[in-house]
């Protein structure tokens, strides 16, 4: 692990004891810290209880307070010079552009919850599924449906009908709002015929779909259900133009949303978040990961179908009041450049993306960062998975020009926002590349063994979390047992009133106290005898120039069980070699170990990876296991499935060789 500390602008002095002494602060007395934060909030009626700890590990914050994220998210704007600021700058994939201020937001937002109550008949309580991609309606639809009092289920756009229709399924609902059509690389996807197939799915399976609200985004032809079916935009003609519709007004333990996350069982879980927890942990997370000023301009390059879209584009931002862009298509369409014209063209100040994004933009050359200034950036940020320091130095040099500190944030869809990272907003921390520095304020986090017990510094172990937090997720909808099981029963005692939050990663604590986040625990090789992370094979390939992505799968092996295969994408003006391999290999036993050293290295010209730029190991696996490789309907782009089975064959021949 690099134990260096890197410069930036001078308005970031790094103060290492202020942040401490901050944090030390905010948990001798967790509760009364978060009852602070809580009340720069807007509710209806403050609470009795501030933690009802009565039920564990079923937390519920804020009982008996009274409040609708609305409120604090649109509501509290009237009248305020935040009230005529852009809250967005759309951008489509063709280059179509809109501004949205928050008078225009509120507007619609009433407007449209009017209609749903009114006209749709969605009351308090109801599920409402969303299936849209990265349009300005998303968030409008979000926040009427919060506001009428119901459920918002949002689906990623990338998933297949099967999988849309086993989310309404699992949340029953009876109302689905969607698109006819959106862009992606130049080309129309047509979202109508995928959600018209789930409704016919639910509908087999006893869930029946009643309304299906339809955005005319790409001007596609598209199937219709009369009497079912309606535009998006006859309804808002329905609704008074300037018509108000009072936040309903929820308890804070109330569920806010379900977003359901893959686990190691085939069937996602339906994480449920909370009104008043998540609402304040989004709220005050924001705040320390970002420092917004008011002349901002906040990018979070995610989809709203995970939870860094709600909680970074959505919610967070909106609570602060900043501008932010949003942007509807493929990053490096029509040329690499786009994300760092985006950029520039909006002035962005704050840059938060995933590192999966940044290895595919780095693949393409300085020369397309070069061509743009992006001289207005003050923060860069990084979410979703480990960063490997390669990437990290990169970021901060050819983007950040060695000025912009980079927020490193480790975080779940259980989690609600960041919970381990760097907080500009509070005292900023020397950053070292790869690590994301410190738990933030009121999180207890630690290292332990299989035991439970804390690991020393600079071993690695498994990350937990000793303490609630009002971001924390609920439950599982509908499944209590598998909630408690998942999260809780790998290090809770719980004849002992001791429970522990397990989130299944493993990580290291140097010296420092800083935290290195190494990846899943439930990812790992056994190799002989030794478990081994992919993450850290794969961040071991990375820092060979030659690589641009890598991804690290076992195969099986009838003398060591598994045998790490990596697959491998090399940069513009590299090519596929025997010596190239060799010093690969050498690569990973100089820096791992001879155990970690790869059988083989296939060299592809892609990964399969979503359309949200995750790759998809499970493919990989199949591949080399002779399985079915299952549903490919997320793929980005499928022909990469044959790039990687040729190779895969390839080595198949060469190991019975």
């Amino acid at each position: 692990m690099p134990e260096e500390h890197l410069p930036f602008s001078e308005e970031y002095t790094p103060g290492r004891e202020a942040y401490l002494d901050f944090y030390r602060k905010s948990i001798e007395d967790i509760e009364a810290f978060w009852d602070e934060r809580a009340r720069e909030l807007v509710w209806y009626r403050t609470w009795d209880i501030i933690l009802d700890r009565s039920n564990p590990p079923f937390y519920r914050w804020f009982k008996g307070g009274e409040t609708n994220i609305n409120l604090n998210a649109l509501d509290r704007w009237v009248g305020s010079s935040i009230f005529n600021k852009a809250a967005y700058y759309w951008e489509g994939e063709p280059g179509d552009r809109r501004v949205i201020t928050y008078r225009e937001l509120y507007r619609e937002v009433n407007r449209l919850a009017w209609a749903l109550r009114n006209l749709i008949g969605v009351k308090r309580g109801d599920t409402v599924t969303l299936y849209m991609p990265m349009i300005p309606e998303l968030p409008v639809t979000m926040l009427a449906v919060t506001r009428v009092g119901a459920i918002h289920s949002v689906v990623f756009s990338g998933f297949s009908s099967q999988a849309l229709a086993d989310r309404i399924i699992d949340a029953r609902a009876r109302v689905l709002v969607t698109v006819d059509g959106f862009y992606r690389r130049g080309r129309v996807i047509n979202l109508k015929e995928s959600a018209d197939q789930a409704v016919a799915i639910a509908r087999d399976k006893g869930v029946e779909v009643e309304k299906v609200i339809v955005v005319k985004r790409a001007g596609n032809t598209v199937p219709w259900s009369g009497g079912r079916d309606v535009w998006y935009h006859k309804l808002l003609d329905e609704a008074p133009e300037r018509v108000y519709v009072k936040p309903e007004p929820m308890k804070a333990d109330d569920v806010l949303f379900i977003l359901y996350t893959s686990g190691t069982t085939g069937k996602p879980k339906g994480i449920m978040h909370s009104v008043g927890g998540y609402m304040t942990y989004v709220y005050n997370v924001f705040k320390w990961n970002w420092d917004p000023r008011p002349g901002d301009v906040f990018w979070c390059a995610a989809d709203i179908g995970w939870i860094t879209g709600h909680t970074y584009i959505v919610y967070g931002p909106l609570m602060n009041g900043v501008t932010q862009v949003m942007y509807e298509g493929a990053p490096d369409y029509p040329d690499p450049g786009r994300i760092w014209e985006i950029i520039d063209r909006y002035d962005v100040t704050t840059f938060y993306t995933s590192p999966t994004l940044l290895r595919l933009l780095r693949k393409y050359g300085d020369e397309w960062v070069e061509k743009h200034s992006l001289e207005t950036l003050r923060i860069l940020g990084t979410v979703g998975e480990p960063i490997n320091p390669e990437v990290w130095k990169w970021y901060y040099e050819k983007i950040g020009k060695g000025k912009a500190p980079i927020v490193d944030t480790w975080w779940q869809t259980e989690t609600g926002a960041a919970m381990i990272s760097p907080a500009p907003g509070i005292s900023l921390v020397p950053l070292k590349p790869g690590s994301a520095t410190y738990p933030l304020p009121g999180i207890v986090a630690d290292v332990v063994d299989y035991t439970g017990e804390p690991v020393k510094p600079g071993e690695k172990g498994l990350l937990v979390v000793k303490e609630p937090w009002p971001g924390m997720l609920m439950g599982i909808w509908g499944d209590p047992d598998r909630y408690v099981r998942t999260y809780w029963s790998m290090f809770s005692r719980p004849e002992k009133g001791i429970w522990i939050y397990y989130p299944a990663d493993y990580a290291v604590r140097d010296e420092d106290g800083y935290f290195w986040l190494l990846g899943r625990a439930d990812e790992v090789l056994n190799v002989a005898g030794h478990r081994l992370g992919t993450i850290e094979l794969e961040d071991a390939l990375l820092t060979h120039p030659a690589v641009s992505e890598a991804a690290v799968v076992g195969a099986p092996d009838p003398v060591k069980g598994q045998v790490p295969v990596a697959a491998v994408v090399l940069r513009e003006g590299y090519e596929p070699s025997e010596e190239l391999e060799k010093e690969l290999r050498e690569v990973v036993r100089r820096l791992i170990g001879p155990i970690a050293v790869p059988a083989k290295i296939l060299f592809v010209k892609k990964l399969p990876k979503t359309r949200s730029g995750k790759i998809m190991r499970r493919i990989l696996i199949a591949l080399i296991e002779d399985r079915p490789i299952g549903d490919v309907s997320t793929l980005e782009d499928p022909t990469a499935v044959e790039e990687v089975k040729r190779a895969i064959d390839e080595f198949k021949k060469l190991m019975k060789g």
